[in-house]
């Protein structure tokens, strides 16, 4: 070659030669990366699994033009398979675009796109993934497109089960409860479960009310002037009013089928339909519900009059109910022993409540102002911040104690540094040592991650790091952020498996959720917007169904049916993955304002 090429030149050529080594590679799934794609000033890595070595390429997705090139990193080893990674970071390369990866040898990667709101259509799909569960209405083509369905589960006449009778509802009176969604891939509907998926959906709203207004999910209320992210609420909420005995303010564990349905569709599904047995979780759940939303909704007095009203005084009389009741555990089998018929759908048995008792306290306290819900519980029993899941909802009450700092009497304010420190220290174990990690994530540090439902882990890991990055100083915040993305990559595919567990959403996704409308709707795509369980280390013990091919925490997944211990779906994985997604979203559209 002339020595007397300039340097320009010299790239030029070297970018086409490598170009024409990008067109002779094939597909490859060692590659692993967010099949959707990346904020053009945010950090871009994918993953190879193997023993590629060498250089990778950035190319169009024709592979006939190659952009950017890099050097693949030092290997690394998964603590939790022993395979190797390398690390392909290609963060410099920030031009608007659709593109793959390749590493020559290997093959390229499923296409992705780099822009300003790459994952606002996420963000929307998971929100729409909310409406594909109501219960109770039609969901017309116009709304739903191929998915829509007639009406099912009217809900308008659901009697009292022996264990939820009293004095003026017996057994076997009808009481109507319609609206809700569907809390999973069967067809029931669960206060407990409700409770952290409202709690977290209502504070996507109280985070960036702004940005959740520009959301619109094509629902059949998004004409009105309600954001859509609290219209979808709405459906749920109102459902849970009438979980409520209006005469002494218990609240029903769930509204169910003694037994679970088939895979029908949900107006194919007529079984009779029971309330069963108060609970003090289901009460204090729905108390931090109803106090929440009594905050939410009161913004809206005009187009919901005495709504936000209605909710505050619901919320108070499941506090005085709580108070009287504080041993109403609901146990399932034990039920089953004195009263027929036996109910033996998901049970969501918590039999400990002190941390509901924490959240219903904090969100009382912060919508009345009143110091008595603040004294009435210790709110830090111990130094540990739990991650949010159904069964352990206390740091739902740190992030709102956060979210309202300023807004808190005196009382309250004298805890603000500890509740700051509780979310500072737990984001800063969530990312120590997180880079050096064979996928560079935050999931999957250790094998306890890969837990059913790990996939909500992740964005719950996620939500973590951003309420500490929003609402504490620590130095490490620009570090929360970008870990929190990086839980979005995780699932979006970069991943131990290469899936993006939320269907509809990315080349190599879930098409056989364990759904009971994706199953049985007779369309091959199943339901969009919905965010597989994903890997869980013990499903094959859990669910026996067959075709696990490994037995490796971080690899133990099946995109089938049968397995409900790794790909079924449900509203408390979803919520996150709303959150998570829109808040991104909204974050980065702060960071490009302020530049």
């Amino acid at each position: 070659m002339n020595k007397r090429l300039k340097p320009a030149v010299l790239c030029f050529l070297a970018l086409n030669l490598l170009g024409l080594s990008a067109q002779s590679q094939s597909l490859s799934e060692s590659i692993r990366l967010n099949q959707i794609g990346y904020y053009p000033n945010a950090a871009k890595i994918a993953v190879v699994v193997g023993e590629a070595q060498g250089s990778f390429q950035v190319a169009t997705p024709d592979l006939k033009k190659t952009l950017f090139t890099g050097t693949l990193g030092e290997p690394r080893k998964n603590v939790i398979s022993g395979k190797t990674t390398r690390t392909a970071n290609f963060s410099s390369f920030t031009k608007a675009g659709m593109y793959v990866l390749v590493i020559p040898g290997t093959g390229h990667s499923y296409p992705f796109e780099i822009r300003a709101d790459v994952h606002k259509p996420v963000a929307i799909g998971a929100l729409k993934g909310f409406y594909y569960q109501r219960v109770s209405t039609d969901l017309p083509a116009k709304f739903a497109g191929k998915w829509a369905r007639p009406a099912g589960h009217p809900d308008t006449r659901v009697l009292i089960h022996p264990s939820a009778a009293s004095a003026n509802r017996p057994a076997g009176a009808v009481i109507s409860s319609p609206r809700g969604w569907y809390d999973a891939g069967d067809y029931n509907k669960y206060i407990v479960n409700s409770g952290i998926t409202m709690g977290t959906l209502l504070s996507l709203y109280e985070d960036f009310p702004a940005y959740t207004k520009s959301l619109n999910t094509n629902i059949p209320e998004s004409t009105n002037k309600i954001p859509d992210l609290l219209d979808e609420a709405l459906w749920n909420l109102r459902w849970m009013l009438t979980m409520q005995d209006p005469a002494d303010g218990g609240v029903y564990h769930k509204l169910t089928n003694p037994s679970f349905d088939g895979m029908v569709m949900p107006d194919k599904a007529v079984k009779d339909r029971y309330v069963v047995q108060k609970s003090i979780t289901a009460a204090l759940d729905f108390a931090a519900v109803m106090a929440q939303a009594g905050r939410v909704y009161k913004a809206y007095n005009r187009e919901l009059p005495g709504l936000a009203d209605s909710c505050v005084a619901a919320a108070k009389k499941a506090w005085t109910w709580a108070k009287a009741n504080p041993n109403a555990v609901y146990k399932q089998s034990e039920m089953n022993t004195k009263f027929d018929p036996d109910v033996v759908t998901g049970s969501y048995e918590d039999h400990f409540s002190s941390d509901e008792w924490i959240w219903a306290a904090a969100e009382l306290y912060v919508t009345t102002k009143d110091d008595s819900y603040y004294k009435a519980v210790n709110l830090f029993p111990d130094a540990k911040t739990p991650l949010p899941s159904w069964p352990q909802v206390r740091t739902l009450a740190y992030y709102t104690l956060a979210r309202f700092g300023n807004e808190l009497t005196d009382a309250g304010k004298q805890a603000l540094p500890v509740v700051k420190q509780h979310l500072t220290t737990f984001a800063d174990s969530l990312i120590l040592d997180a880079d050096k990690q064979a996928f560079q994530t935050v999931m999957g540090k250790s094998a306890k991650d890969f837990i059913w439902g790990s996939s909500a882990e992740a964005a719950n890991q996620g939500i973590a790091l951003l309420q500490a990055y929003r609402f504490t100083d620590s130095p490490k915040r620009n570090q929360y952020l970008r870990y929190a993305l990086s839980n979005l990559d995780y699932l979006l595919g970069r991943n131990a498996v290469g899936y993006s567990f939320v269907t509809g959403f990315g080349d190599k996704t879930p098409m056989h959720p364990h759904h009971r409308p994706s199953v049985a709707d007779g369309i091959d795509e199943p339901v969009p917007g919905l965010l597989s369980g994903g890997t869980n280390a013990n499903a094959a013990r859990q669910d026996k169904c067959a075709g696990y091919t490994s037995t490796v925490a971080d690899e133990v997944f099946i995109d089938a049916d049968c397995s409900y211990a790794s790909n079924e779906i449900a509203i408390n994985w979803n919520a996150p993955l709303v959150y998570l997604a829109t808040a991104l979203e909204a974050l980065q559209k702060e960071q490009k304002t302020n530049d």
